[in-house]
């Protein structure tokens, strides 16, 4: 019979497969309220920053101890955080996201190219099933080669890419606490955001054109992002890494139904079936992490 324990490290994990399997649609509300994905993206990261300090304390002794490689870890973060918006708010749901589940095969590639992890068959798994699944699913005679097809697309398969560097960039860094990487995170994500902002120009202005219950929504959007970080960390902790990445998977079921209900998205046969090859390869990326020291793909769903 399963302890207390479990059911709780169970029912935090699934708490933030819902929350992720979620967060397109606040972002999309934002959007049609007048705040851009990046100004969203910008705000929450921020407020989640400040809200996740008041819990975890200050962090930044270990500032100089994370060198270059923390500063990889806050670009990758960044660049995931934000991409995952933009692609969501661009694109249909279920189809960015399964370019995005395809960070698995990535992290493959990037711990055998930065950390010299030998491929073993379960590597070489991956690879198969996630190339044959995007394959499937990309695949449009009338548009030659199975490449995705708008830029949202191509962004979530970027952020995906992002996802996997971020995987090995906490690979590296096992030196430093989870509280600092969290914080590396939100902070990543506020800078590339607000350096991006920046670029666009008239910054100010569009922070002072946001609506009161637009504030509203940024704050609430913010806390939950902070609240999922800590959540999962508990789970993460009390659970073995090849059943945590079964129940992350249930992020594309939670976003396949509310993408369904709430923008009337909707999966043909030819994308079903290249989901199952893809979400496959997920799974068996949770076998290696059962044979790993260290897992490969769950220990970063910590800092999304």
């Amino acid at each position: 019979m399963a302890s207390k324990q479990n059911v709780l490290a169970v029912t935090c994990l699934l708490s933030g497969a819902l929350v992720w399997g979620l967060m397109w649609y606040p972002f999309r509300v934002l959007q049609d309220a007048g705040v851009s994905g990046v100004l969203a993206t910008l705000l929450t990261y921020s407020l989640a920053l400040v809200f996740g300090l008041m819990v975890t304390g200050p962090v930044w002794r270990e500032l100089r101890a994370a060198g270059w490689w923390g500063i990889a870890l806050m670009l990758c973060a960044g660049w995931t955080n934000l991409g995952y918006v933009l692609a969501v708010l661009g694109g249909e749901v279920m189809r960015v996201l399964l370019l995005f589940y395809l960070a698995p095969l990535w992290t493959v590639l990037f711990s055998h190219w930065l950390l010299g992890e030998r491929l073993n068959r379960f590597g070489y798994g991956i690879i198969a099933l996630s190339l044959t699944g995007a394959f499937v699913m990309l695949w449009q005679p009338q548009h030659g080669w199975p490449l995705p097809q708008n830029l949202a697309e191509w962004i979530g398969l970027s952020a995906g890419m992002g996802f996997a560097l971020l995987n090995v960039m906490v690979r590296r860094t096992q030196h430093l606490s989870v509280n600092f990487k969290s914080a590396s995170v939100w902070l990543g994500t506020a800078i590339l955001t607000g350096l991006a902002l920046l670029y666009q120009g008239n910054l100010v202005v569009q922070v002072q054109s946001i609506s009161v219950s637009a504030w509203w929504l940024l704050a609430l959007v913010a806390l939950v992002l902070c609240a999922t970080s800590i959540i999962v960390q508990y789970g993460l902790t009390h659970l073995p890494a090849n059943q945590a990445i079964i129940l992350f998977l249930s992020e594309l079921v939670f976003a396949a139904v509310s993408s369904y209900f709430l923008a009337g998205e909707a999966l043909g046969l030819q994308e079903l079936i290249g989901a199952a090859l893809i979400v496959s390869a997920s799974l068996l990326s949770g076998k290696v992490c059962a044979e790993a020291a260290s897992p490969l793909i769950v220990e970063s769903e910590i800092e999304r």
